[in-house]
Protein backbone atom coordinates (compact mmCIF):
# COMPACT_ATOMS: atom_id res chain seq x y z
CA UNK A 1 0.00 0.00 0.00
CA UNK A 2 1.46 3.28 -0.91
CA UNK A 3 1.52 5.93 1.79
CA UNK A 4 -1.06 8.85 1.63
CA UNK A 5 1.28 12.10 -0.08
CA UNK A 6 1.45 14.68 2.54
CA UNK A 7 1.03 17.31 -0.18
CA UNK A 8 -2.14 15.65 -1.56
CA UNK A 9 -3.58 15.68 2.46
CA UNK A 10 -2.14 19.53 2.90
CA UNK A 11 -4.53 20.30 0.10
CA UNK A 12 -7.47 18.30 0.52
CA UNK A 13 -7.46 20.03 3.96
CA UNK A 14 -6.47 23.42 2.43
CA UNK A 15 -9.74 22.79 -0.01
CA UNK A 16 -11.76 21.98 2.68
CA UNK A 17 -10.96 25.33 4.64
CA UNK A 18 -11.55 27.58 1.80
CA UNK A 19 -14.94 26.34 0.82
CA UNK A 20 -15.79 26.05 4.57
CA UNK A 21 -14.95 29.90 4.98
CA UNK A 22 -16.24 30.44 1.67
CA UNK A 23 -19.62 29.17 2.60
CA UNK A 24 -19.62 31.40 6.26
CA UNK A 25 -19.32 34.58 4.02
CA UNK A 26 -22.51 36.57 3.06
CA UNK A 27 -22.50 38.57 -0.87
CA UNK A 28 -21.60 41.98 1.14
CA UNK A 29 -20.83 43.81 -2.71
CA UNK A 30 -24.90 45.16 -2.47
CA UNK A 31 -24.32 48.87 -3.24
CA UNK A 32 -26.38 51.20 -1.65
CA UNK A 33 -25.33 53.92 -3.26
CA UNK A 34 -26.35 52.17 -6.57
CA UNK A 35 -29.83 51.50 -4.87
CA UNK A 36 -30.52 55.45 -4.04
CA UNK A 37 -29.67 56.08 -8.22
CA UNK A 38 -32.29 53.26 -8.80
CA UNK A 39 -34.92 54.58 -6.61
CA UNK A 40 -33.97 58.43 -8.40
CA UNK A 41 -34.64 56.72 -12.18
CA UNK A 42 -37.65 55.07 -10.74
CA UNK A 43 -39.37 58.18 -9.30
CA UNK A 44 -38.70 59.95 -12.46
CA UNK A 45 -40.22 56.98 -14.18
CA UNK A 46 -43.68 57.26 -11.85
CA UNK A 47 -43.86 60.83 -12.81
CA UNK A 48 -43.59 60.05 -16.35
CA UNK A 49 -45.87 57.22 -15.93
CA UNK A 50 -48.68 59.05 -14.55
CA UNK A 51 -49.01 61.16 -17.88
CA UNK A 52 -49.45 57.92 -20.06
CA UNK A 53 -52.63 56.59 -20.94
CA UNK A 54 -51.96 53.54 -23.40
CA UNK A 55 -51.54 50.72 -21.51
CA UNK A 56 -49.06 49.31 -23.72
CA UNK A 57 -47.12 52.69 -23.93
CA UNK A 58 -47.17 52.48 -19.78
CA UNK A 59 -45.74 49.19 -19.53
CA UNK A 60 -42.67 49.99 -22.27
CA UNK A 61 -42.13 52.91 -20.46
CA UNK A 62 -41.58 50.37 -17.25
CA UNK A 63 -39.66 47.85 -18.72
CA UNK A 64 -37.50 50.10 -20.23
CA UNK A 65 -37.15 51.85 -16.46
CA UNK A 66 -36.32 47.66 -15.31
CA UNK A 67 -33.61 47.34 -17.87
CA UNK A 68 -32.15 51.17 -16.67
CA UNK A 69 -32.23 49.40 -12.73
CA UNK A 70 -30.73 46.12 -13.52
CA UNK A 71 -27.69 47.91 -15.56
CA UNK A 72 -27.74 50.89 -12.79
CA UNK A 73 -27.65 47.84 -9.90
CA UNK A 74 -25.13 45.79 -12.05
CA UNK A 75 -22.29 49.00 -12.34
CA UNK A 76 -22.33 49.76 -8.76
CA UNK A 77 -21.90 46.31 -7.61
CA UNK A 78 -18.85 45.49 -9.84
CA UNK A 79 -17.81 49.12 -9.16
CA UNK A 80 -17.98 48.60 -5.08
CA UNK A 81 -16.36 44.94 -5.22
CA UNK A 82 -13.22 46.48 -6.86
CA UNK A 83 -12.96 49.27 -4.54
CA UNK A 84 -13.66 46.72 -1.26
CA UNK A 85 -11.30 44.38 -3.07
CA UNK A 86 -14.29 41.83 -2.87
CA UNK A 87 -14.36 38.74 -5.26
CA UNK A 88 -17.65 38.86 -7.46
CA UNK A 89 -17.06 35.60 -8.33
CA UNK A 90 -17.33 33.13 -5.20
CA UNK A 91 -19.89 31.17 -4.07
CA UNK A 92 -22.39 33.37 -1.78
CA UNK A 93 -22.74 35.74 -5.29
CA UNK A 94 -23.96 31.89 -6.96
CA UNK A 95 -26.02 31.84 -4.25
CA UNK A 96 -27.58 35.36 -3.97
CA UNK A 97 -28.08 35.00 -8.04
CA UNK A 98 -29.73 31.56 -7.84
CA UNK A 99 -32.10 33.10 -4.84
CA UNK A 100 -32.85 36.29 -6.74
CA UNK A 101 -33.26 35.91 -10.52
CA UNK A 102 -36.07 32.95 -10.73
CA UNK A 103 -38.85 35.26 -9.24
CA UNK A 104 -37.88 37.75 -11.76
CA UNK A 105 -38.23 35.35 -14.64
CA UNK A 106 -41.93 34.54 -12.67
CA UNK A 107 -42.61 38.25 -13.33
CA UNK A 108 -41.20 38.51 -16.50
CA UNK A 109 -43.71 35.44 -17.92
CA UNK A 110 -46.51 36.64 -15.87
CA UNK A 111 -46.30 40.08 -17.16
CA UNK A 112 -46.36 38.77 -20.75
CA UNK A 113 -49.68 36.68 -19.86
CA UNK A 114 -51.45 39.02 -18.13
CA UNK A 115 -50.66 41.74 -20.56
CA UNK A 116 -51.87 39.25 -23.31
CA UNK A 117 -55.22 38.77 -20.64
CA UNK A 118 -55.59 42.91 -20.94
CA UNK A 119 -55.06 42.40 -16.81
CA UNK A 120 -52.52 45.17 -16.59
CA UNK A 121 -54.08 46.79 -13.47
CA UNK A 122 -52.12 43.77 -11.98
CA UNK A 123 -48.68 44.31 -13.04
CA UNK A 124 -47.67 46.74 -10.46
CA UNK A 125 -48.58 44.67 -7.51
CA UNK A 126 -47.01 41.50 -8.94
CA UNK A 127 -44.20 43.28 -9.37
CA UNK A 128 -43.04 44.49 -6.35
CA UNK A 129 -44.64 41.22 -4.96
CA UNK A 130 -42.17 39.28 -6.69
CA UNK A 131 -39.82 41.91 -6.66
CA UNK A 132 -39.81 41.79 -2.93
CA UNK A 133 -39.94 37.83 -2.68
CA UNK A 134 -36.32 37.86 -4.78
CA UNK A 135 -34.67 40.43 -2.32
CA UNK A 136 -35.85 38.34 0.16
CA UNK A 137 -34.32 35.00 -0.92
CA UNK A 138 -31.31 35.84 -2.50
CA UNK A 139 -31.51 38.40 0.35
CA UNK A 140 -30.64 35.68 2.38
CA UNK A 141 -27.00 35.30 1.56
CA UNK A 142 -26.12 38.62 1.62
CA UNK A 143 -26.53 41.70 4.72
CA UNK A 144 -28.81 41.48 7.24
CA UNK A 145 -30.88 44.89 5.87
CA UNK A 146 -31.30 43.20 2.49
CA UNK A 147 -34.51 40.93 3.66
CA UNK A 148 -36.33 43.64 5.46
CA UNK A 149 -36.21 45.70 2.40
CA UNK A 150 -37.45 42.82 0.43
CA UNK A 151 -40.47 42.19 2.92
CA UNK A 152 -41.08 45.68 2.62
CA UNK A 153 -41.96 45.25 -1.03
CA UNK A 154 -43.97 42.37 -0.30
CA UNK A 155 -46.69 44.61 1.83
CA UNK A 156 -46.54 46.96 -0.89
CA UNK A 157 -47.50 44.75 -3.74
CA UNK A 158 -50.08 43.35 -1.35
CA UNK A 159 -50.98 46.73 -0.82
CA UNK A 160 -51.07 47.75 -4.48
CA UNK A 161 -52.84 44.29 -5.06
CA UNK A 162 -55.97 45.10 -2.93
CA UNK A 163 -55.90 48.86 -3.32
CA UNK A 164 -57.61 50.94 -6.22
CA UNK A 165 -56.49 51.02 -9.04
CA UNK A 166 -55.54 54.72 -8.72
CA UNK A 167 -53.16 54.42 -6.10
CA UNK A 168 -50.88 51.92 -8.36
CA UNK A 169 -48.70 54.23 -8.87
CA UNK A 170 -48.12 55.45 -6.28
CA UNK A 171 -46.96 52.43 -4.61
CA UNK A 172 -44.98 51.97 -7.40
CA UNK A 173 -43.10 55.13 -6.71
CA UNK A 174 -43.41 53.86 -2.93
CA UNK A 175 -41.78 50.69 -3.69
CA UNK A 176 -39.45 50.84 -6.52
CA UNK A 177 -38.37 55.46 -5.63
CA UNK A 178 -38.86 55.24 -1.78
CA UNK A 179 -37.51 51.71 -0.56
CA UNK A 180 -34.82 51.42 -2.87
CA UNK A 181 -33.79 55.17 -1.54
CA UNK A 182 -34.36 54.70 1.95
CA UNK A 183 -32.60 51.02 2.09
CA UNK A 184 -29.86 52.26 -0.54
CA UNK A 185 -28.92 54.98 2.27
CA UNK A 186 -29.12 52.59 4.89
CA UNK A 187 -27.14 50.20 3.20
CA UNK A 188 -24.50 52.69 1.93
CA UNK A 189 -24.00 53.96 5.56
CA UNK A 190 -23.48 50.73 7.54
CA UNK A 191 -22.16 48.45 4.69
CA UNK A 192 -19.66 51.25 2.97
CA UNK A 193 -21.26 52.32 0.22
Amino acid sequence: MEPYDLRDRAADNLRFIRETMEAATSFTAVSGWGQVLVGVSALITALIATTLRQPAAWLLLWLAEALLAMTIAVVAIVWKARRAGIALVSRPTRKFILSFVPPLIAGAILTLGLYRVGAVALLPGMWLLLYGVGVVTGGAFSVRIVPLMGLCFMLLGGLALLAPASWQSWCMAAGFGGLHIVFGVLIARRHGG
